[in-house]
């Protein structure tokens, strides 16, 4: 399967970032995460350390417009093959900004995605 990077994770079981986690890793997916505060969730550890992860093919954010910024050029350096806009994660700067660099935007939720088969 294709590693993901989920940008927003956090240890409550309410948050979205969450339920993706445990979706993604329940669907056999490579899971790795970036989180406020180190945490865990469903076995994937994760830290603030915006890490030079290899090989992400999908990014999927679940921090607001307002905290993207200083994530841009991580994104873009990552070179993914997409960036899932959650609910709420919608930003035309940086929809912008993938565009070209060749990286696809999809506004869309990952938890839907996966539970409608249509996450690939």
């Amino acid at each position: 399967m294709k590693k993901t990077l989920v940008i927003g994770a956090s240890e409550n079981p309410d948050r979205y970032s969450n339920k993706a986690i445990h979706a993604l890793v329940s669907h056999h997916h490579e899971v790795v995460a970036i989180g406020l505060r180190e945490g865990e969730v469903a076995g994937i550890t994760f830290t603030p350390e915006k890490e030079a992860f290899e090989n992400i093919d999908t990014v999927t954010l679940y921090i607001g417009p307002q905290n993207q910024p200083e994530y841009y050029s991580y994104i873009l350096n990552l070179k993914p093959r997409r960036v899932i806009f959650n609910p709420g994660t919608e930003n035309p700067e940086l929809i912008s900004k993938l565009e070209v660099a060749g990286i696809y935007p999809e506004i869309a939720c990952t938890l839907v995605l996966l539970a409608t088969g249509q996450y690939e």
